[in-house]
C-alpha cells in the first residue's frame, strides 16, 4: 500500500509533525512492504533543517526524519516553502529533497491513502 503523509506544522510547539511521523513509523514497523512518502510544507519544511539540538529528554524531529528514511520512505519538501523561509538546499538534511506542488499532486493520485496532520 502507498501512503503519503502531509504535514504541514512547525517542528516543535505542536505535536502534529511528531504525531505525523510516527505514524510513519508505526506503518513502516508493522508492513515490512510499506511504501510512504512524508512531505513537508508550510512551516513543517523546517523539520528538515539540519542539525537540530534539542534539550535532553525532548524528542528531536531531525532524528524522526532519519528514522523514517532508514525505513526507505521518502522525504519531500515544498520548494516555494523552502524559499518563502530562506532555508537553502545546503541547510536541509541529507535525504530530504525538494520539490514541488505538481509532484506532490502526482503523489496524492499515486497513493492509495493520504494523511494529513
Amino acid at each position: 500500500m502507498k501512503t503519503l503523509i502531509i504535514l504541514n506544522d512547525p517542528p516543535y510547539g505542536t505535536e502534529r509533525v511528531y504525531n505525523g511521523l510516527r505514524m510513519a513509523h508505526a506503518l513502516a514497523k508493522n508492513d515490512a512492504d510499506a511504501e510512504f512518502t512524508v512531505f513537508l510544507m508550510a512551516d513543517a519544511v523546517l523539520s528538515a533543517k539540519a542539525g537540530q539540538k534539542t534539550p535532553d529528554g525532548y524528542y528531536n524531529v531531525e532524528r524522526m526524519l532519519k528514522r523514517v528514511m532508514a525505513a526507505k520512505g521518502r522525504l519531500l519538501l515544498c520548494g516555494t516553502c523552502l524559499d518563502a523561509r530562506g532555508i537553502s538546499d545546503a541547510e536541509v538534511m541529507d535525504g530530504a529533497r525538494r520539490s514541488t506542488m505538481d509532484e506532490l499532486a502526482a503523489e496524492t493520485i499515486a497513493a492509495d491513502k493520504v494523511l494529513v496532520f
